[in-house]
């Protein structure tokens, strides 16, 4: 894949800066009982006892993001003979709420995000004092291990940031937008603060009301048409990458349009032209990961990452590659 070995070389090197992530979204009722056919035909492959594990999320609503971290989280589940709980809420004190209530419910462990952490912290230190071990994903390095969780499973969005810069630099590009579609998100900022590292042109952040696609449409739309030097578009999230798309048509422009994330849609994009890359961190393989490694410590106190983040990107993403992952983004597994 394009680059792969050198970002996650770097991201390793990365890591000791323990950046946050953050993403958000869940899906349908389609994507749901696919779900939920696939583990009733799924069979455990260990004995060991039928543990409860809960996954506490800030997605919000139609991010498809979210759909593919849950997808890997109940597989593994099935495998490792586990009952798992999975909810999710994008108002951070809400999201604290459920993870008190899976603490009351005395689960075997949690598996959260902290793309808003300070509201959080409170919560897992009920958790820690419960003695149920705690897994972080995607968002929330930083803050991992001083909240007191095993290890922190996901990309660091500031080296993310940083690959975005330097594609953007290969691709001859000398104006970017960054769109910032969730307030108050640090991992988004990061993503930001990244390309602004080591883009060698403008970059210019575009603050939108991501929970409105047309909102978020007309505001690309109107910055493409007041400035005609923009000549990328970076979104934050899959989903926003078409509403982009939908905004440089409206606006004439011939601005490239990239973005963090990875899904059917983006890949299709990819493939047709109408996207230039994608930075995939691989949400299956975080929600996989945070399951087993949650089984491995009950099961045999075993923890990854050695203090450190477990890394799962960045990766670029690019027209060379969408053809190969189109049967994965497909199936709902990249």
């Amino acid at each position: 894949m394009s680059r792969f070995s050198t970002w996650v070389g770097i991201a390793l090197a990365g890591a000791l800066s323990l950046s946050l992530a953050g993403c958000s979204s869940t899906g349908g009722k389609r994507a749901e009982d696919a779900r939920a056919a696939a583990a009733a035909q799924g069979r455990a492959a260990v004995n060991t006892p039928r543990w409860t594990f809960a996954m506490v999320t800030h997605a919000g609503d139609g991010d498809t993001f979210w759909d593919i971290v849950r997808g890997g989280a109940e597989q593994a589940a099935v495998k490792d003979n586990i009952r798992f709980l999975y909810s999710h809420d994008d108002e951070a004190q809400q999201q604290a709420q459920l993870v008190d209530a899976a603490v009351d419910k005395k689960v075997d462990g949690i598996i959260v995000t902290l793309a808003k952490p300070d509201a959080m912290k409170a919560s897992l230190a009920r958790a820690r004092k419960a003695g149920i071990p705690v897994v972080t994903v995607n968002s929330g390095s930083a803050e991992s291990k001083e909240f007191g969780a095993l290890t922190h499973i996901g990309q660091d969005e500031t080296v993310a940031g940083e690959a975005v810069g330097e594609e953007l630099n290969e691709r001859g590009r000398k104006k970017a937008l960054c769109v910032l579609h969730e307030q108050g998100n640090v991992g988004h900022e990061q993503r930001c603060d990244g390309v602004g590292k080591t883009f060698d042109g403008t970059l210019v952040r575009l603050h939108v009301n991501g929970t409105s696609m047309p909102d978020t449409q007309s505001a690309i739309e109107a910055r493409l048409q007041s400035d005609a030097a923009v000549d990328a578009v970076v979104t934050l999230g899959a989903p926003y990458a078409d509403t982009a798309v939908k905004a440089r048509e409206g606006a004439g422009s011939d601005a490239e349009i990239d973005t963090f994330d990875l899904n059917a849609k983006v890949a299709a994009g990819l493939k047709d032209g109408s996207l230039g890359f994608a930075v995939d961190q691989q949400p299956y393989l975080q929600g996989y990961e945070a399951v087993d490694l949650l089984w491995l410590y009950r099961y045999n106190a075993d923890v990854l990452g050695g203090g450190r983040p477990v890394l799962t990107g960045p990766q670029i993403i690019t027209a060379d590659d969408a053809a190969a992952l189109e049967d994965y983004t497909q199936r709902g597994t990249r």
